[in-house]
């Protein structure tokens, strides 16, 4: 018998999710519905796949579960967070301004703003490399050498609750993503893979960026990309506490004051239609 689900179609700045209420009953699906669901061909087709559940842990209204292309769960998603806000909110779930969710990696504090847009509190970057996860044997921050092939890159590496690699190249236009991404992506160096940005710094107020994501390939947008390119452009003393990121799907701005302060991250997320699917 085919289960008949519900679910809600967002995008923020062109990096797609499935949304799929799960507040009032549980879902479970396997890897391959998500596989399914998140197929551009046979499915309903996005990035991502976030399920919306009922709070776990005291102080918080929601928890938050997300789900990559390939099927497999992942720890963080900026963008997602912001359509999780709107969704929850569109849906009268909740009357908030201020939204508390926990997730996978840790909790997390969504903000409304009056012009709309969504500010996350995307929490304290994570810079040591085994917590990352990164093996960086006698290697400081803030950039790495890392062989790839025959060549070595210099990158920087950040946990933004789930793992970033930050290559500047000088014209993201020009980057190499089809091929460096999925070399990264899966280097032994970062035995849960990574995420990997693409960096063109146009002033220390003003950057660039495409990112091969991990599990779902290279996307319009990606929140946690933004957050941990700032990062490690302040770590190497290039950029200002305020960014303006520029991705493909659109813009976001940043904010880090440094290290022991968390990442401010504030965009637009959009609701796109309803539909359910047979699974």
């Amino acid at each position: 018998m085919k289960t008949i689900l519900q679910f809600t179609k967002m995008q923020g700045l062109g990096n797609d999710f499935v949304v799929i209420d799960a507040t009032r009953h549980p879902i479970e699906l396997s890897t391959a519905q998500y596989r399914f669901i998140a197929d551009r061909h046979f499915g309903i087709g996005c990035d991502q796949i976030l399920l919306v559940e009922p709070a776990k842990k005291t102080g918080t209204d929601f928890h938050y579960r997300i789900f990559n292309a390939d099927g497999g769960e992942v720890e963080q998603c900026g963008n997602g967070a912001r359509c999780f806000a709107h969704y929850v909110r569109d849906c009268g779930l909740t009357r908030k301004d201020v939204i508390n969710v926990s997730t996978y990696s840790g909790i997390i504090t969504l903000t409304v703003l009056e012009n709309g847009d969504i500010q996350v509190n995307m929490g304290k970057p994570i810079l040591d490399p085994p917590a990352i996860p990164f093996t960086a044997p006698q290697e400081t921050a803030p950039l790495y050498s890392i062989a790839v092939g025959e060549e070595t890159l210099q990158i920087g590496a950040v946990s933004m609750g789930n793992p970033h690699a930050v290559l500047e190249v000088s014209n993201v236009d020009m980057a190499n993503v089809e091929h460096y991404g999925p070399l990264l992506e899966a280097h032994p160096r970062f035995p849960q893979r990574v995420n990997v940005g693409f960096m063109e710094i146009r002033s220390p107020e003003h950057i660039r960026l495409r990112v091969y994501e991990r599990g779902a390939g290279e996307t319009l947008a990606c929140g946690t990309g933004a957050c941990a390119a700032v990062v490690v452009g302040r770590l190497r003393g290039i950029l200002d506490e305020r960014v303006s990121v520029d991705l493909p799907g659109g813009k976001l701005m940043v904010e880090w004051r440094g290290v022991g302060h968390p990442v401010w991250m504030s965009g637009p997320a959009a609701r796109v239609y309803d539909g359910r699917i047979a699974l």
